[in-house]
C-alpha cells in the first residue's frame, strides 16, 4: 500500500487483548501519540489502570471475550456511537499453551486457542468493516498473526495451527478488502517478552523487549504494509523454513524443546 496514512494524534484505533503483552503495549504507544483508543479484554480491573494514565475520554475501555460474537458486536458499536469509526482495528488477542494430541485432556485446550486466535480475530473485525467501508476512511485491519504459523512445531500444534490459519484467513481478507480500499495488515512476530513468552523454559533466539517491538509493529501499520515478521533476523529464519524439506525438518524438531501445558 503507498497511500499515506492518517497523522497518529488524529487517529482512532481499536485495540483487543490489550490488558498486558503486546496489546497493552500497542494501546500505549498509540495513547502516547494522542490517538483516541478503544481496548477490550476479559480483565477489567487492568484496563481501567491504563486509562488512569491518560486524559479521561482518551481511552474507551471494554470487558469482552473475543470469542463471543456478541459481545463484540457490543463492543464494537458502543465504540462507533462514542468514539467514531476507527482508522485502525488491531486483533491482538491471542492465547499459547503447549498440546498434545494423544492426551485426551488437551482436546479443550485445543478449542480454545482456535476459538480465540482465530475466531476471535473474525469476531473482531466483522462489526467494523461495514461502518469502515460507509466511512470511505481508508481504514486498516491489522491481526496479529505468529511466525509460529510458518511449520508445525512439536508440542505446539494447537498455536502453529491456529496462528498458520490465521495467516491465510488474513491473506483472504486482504483480498477482499481491497476493493473498498481497506487496508489489511498481517504481523508475525518471533520471541517477545510478554508473559506468554515469560513462562517459557528454553532459548528463544532474538528475544525483543515488548515496548521496542509494539513501536515496530505501529511502523509497520503505519506504512500499511501487508504482510511483516518482527524482528527482521526472524523474517531470514521464516525464507529457510519455508524451504526445509519435510524428512529434514523431522529430523531437526525430533527433540524440539516443547511449550509448557498450562491452563487457559
Amino acid at each position: 500500500m503507498t497511500r499515506e496514512s492518517t497523522p497518529a494524534a488524529s487517529q482512532r484505533v481499536f485495540i483487543t487483548g490489550a490488558s498486558s503483552g503486546i496489546g497493552l503495549a500497542l494501546a500505549r504507544h498509540y495513547l502516547k501519540q494522542g490517538a483516541i483508543v478503544g481496548v477490550t479484554a476479559r480483565r477489567l480491573a487492568l484496563l481501567e489502570d491504563l486509562a488512569h494514565e491518560f486524559p479521561s475520554g482518551q481511552c474507551h475501555i471494554y470487558q469482552a471475550d473475543v470469542r463471543d460474537a456478541q459481545a463484540m458486536q457490543a463492543t464494537a458499536h458502543t465504540f462507533i456511537a462514542t468514539a467514531g469509526v476507527p482508522d485502525i482495528v488491531i486483533a491482538n488477542a491471542g492465547v499459547s499453551c503447549g498440546t498434545l494430541t494423544a492426551e485426551v485432556e488437551d482436546i479443550d485446550a485445543f478449542h480454545t486457542v482456535f476459538e480465540i486466535n482465530v475466531f476471535g480475530m473474525v469476531h473482531t473485525f466483522q462489526p467494523f468493516i461495514a461502518a469502515m467501508q460507509a466511512a470511505s476512511k481508508h481504514g486498516q485491519l491489522v491481526g496479529i498473526a505468529s511466525v509460529a504459523g510458518i511449520r508445525g512445531l512439536p508440542g505446539a500444534g494447537a498455536y502453529s495451527a491456529s496462528k498458520s490459519a490465521a495467516i491465510t484467513y488474513l491473506e483472504s481478507l486482504r483480498t477482499e478488502m481491497q476493493h473498498f480500499g481497506i487496508a489489511v495488515t498481517t504481523i508475525a512476530p518471533g520471541y517477545i517478552r510478554t508473559p506468554m513468552t515469560d513462562v517459557n523454559s528454553y532459548r528463544m533466539p532474538f528475544l525483543m523487549e515488548v515496548d521496542i517491538a509494539a513501536a515496530k509493529f505501529a511502523a509497520a501499520i503505519a506504512k500499511r504494509q501487508r504482510f511483516v515478521i518482527i524482528p527482521w533476523q526472524m523474517g531470514w529464519v521464516a525464507r529457510i523454513l519455508r524451504f526445509i524439506p519435510r524428512w529434514l525438518w523431522d529430523r531437526l524438531t525430533r527433540n524440539a524443546p516443547h511449550k509448557p501445558r498450562i491452563d487457559l
